[in-house]
């Protein structure tokens, strides 16, 4: 494709683009870019925040060029400081490890398996010796460091920030030396780690990177940016029921953003939902549908997406039960609310279970329970609800 319908392409949605006439001179000269996206196994699951930097990477293989997926099982055991008041706890091996392996099955939800090159940071970052860290730190000022906001902001409450902490940009910067990037991407919160990489290469001779960051998108609750951390994700893995249903709970100023950074919508058909809405001529509630509908077909096929639609239609618009949902057996008469929350895996902890029930997450029978010691008197079945989607037959163990 012609080198200026690709960037009008690759800029779409984009947020901070360093720079558009270097991207252009690299479009123009080479036939494949080398396009970069580092990943830390934090955690196990990956969501649709993780998806929208995806999505353009997919774009880039669309073009014909090369995903350069980094793993970074070895930069996860200092843990990523972006955003953070305080130092992150340190991952160990295992976790990571297995971490890491959910990870490379997940991104391929998305990217082409055949496209994308698969790299774990530890390759090259294991290998260096305590010589070459400190060479490469002297590629970098501490005052230049001191630039970033959160760093700035806990240097100057007196926040401790730990030496390993400001490694972690300069490790990332490595990864980019050792596959040659010609273009990182990020979250917008990346934006100054991104760069480091950007100085980093130019400082060992290399052509310096493209950088370009993606926006961050609120989770569910319409407050915080969607992370597992906060309760408010939507994850690859979720069954298609729970996916669908997390969607229609998103608050509808979300849905024009979620449409256009998750879908393939046209943009044309998303500023006529846009505005039909706020002329009150459509739903918001049946635009949010659409958008679930999309997205959940993307993850779980049409089939799927169809009957998750068809359940929620069925238990939330209409106030039915589902016709399936897991029996639970009991041994005993009376049952701590607070316990059964645990023992069905829909709470963690006490507290947990305690929260969930204060906030009245929970319904006996229809019937919102808001104490904490509530204990449940199973002389009939009764039909336990937590939050929106999920459902329990409660029954009595027979015994002998």
């Amino acid at each position: 494709m012609d080198p200026l319908k690709q960037l009008q392409i690759l800029k779409k949605n984009v947020v901070d683009l360093v720079n558009e006439e270097e991207l252009l001179d690299k479009l123009k000269r080479k036939k494949q870019l080398r396009v970069k996206l580092g990943v830390d196994p934090s955690r196990p699951d990956l969501h649709l925040g993780h998806a929208v930097v995806l999505f353009k990477l997919k774009q880039f293989q669309e073009l014909g060029h090369r995903v350069v997926l980094i793993i970074g099982d070895f930069t996860a055991q200092i843990g990523d400081p972006s955003g953070r008041d305080s130092t992150r706890p340190m991952l160990s091996e295992e976790e990571v490890k297995k971490n890491a392996e959910t990870y490379a099955q997940q991104v391929f939800k998305i990217l082409d398996r055949e496209k994308t090159e698969l790299r774990f940071n530890s390759e090259w970052l294991g290998k260096m010796s305590f010589a070459d860290v400190i060479k490469l730190a002297s590629k970098y000022t501490v005052a230049r460091m001191l630039e970033r906001d959160d760093f700035a902001k806990r240097y100057k409450e007196n926040v401790p920030i730990s030496i390993a902490e400001f490694l972690y940009p300069l490790a990332q910067a490595q990864d980019s030396v050792a596959i040659e990037a010609d273009v990182e991407l990020g979250g917008t919160d990346q934006y100054f780690n991104l760069l480091v990489g950007r100085h980093i290469q130019q400082q060992l001779g290399q052509e310096p990177q493209i950088v370009m960051t993606m926006p961050i998108i609120e989770g569910t609750d319409g407050k915080m940016k969607m992370s597992k951390s906060y309760g408010n994700y939507i994850a690859f893995n979720d069954p298609p029921n729970e996916m669908f249903g997390k969607l229609m709970s998103i608050p509808d100023w979300l849905i024009v953003k979620y449409m256009r950074l998750l879908t393939n919508v046209s943009e044309e058909k998303i500023e006529e939902y846009e505005r039909l809405m706020k002329e009150g001529k459509i739903n918001p509630r049946d635009v949010k549908m659409k958008l679930a509908f999309e997205i959940t077909k993307f993850f779980h096929g049409e089939d799927e997406a169809r009957e998750a639609q068809e359940h929620f239609v069925k238990v939330f618009s209409k106030r039915e039960l589902p016709e399936e949902m897991p029996t639970v057996h009991l041994d005993r008469d009376h049952v701590e609310l607070v316990e059964l929350l645990m023992k069905l895996n829909v709470a963690e902890s006490k507290s947990e279970a305690k929260r969930l029930i204060q906030q009245g997450g929970v319904k006996v029978d229809g019937e919102k329970i808001t104490d904490i010691h509530a204990k449940l008197t199973l002389e009939t079945e009764k039909i336990l609800k937590v939050g929106k989607r999920q459902f329990f037959k409660l029954v009595r163990r027979e015994t002998d």
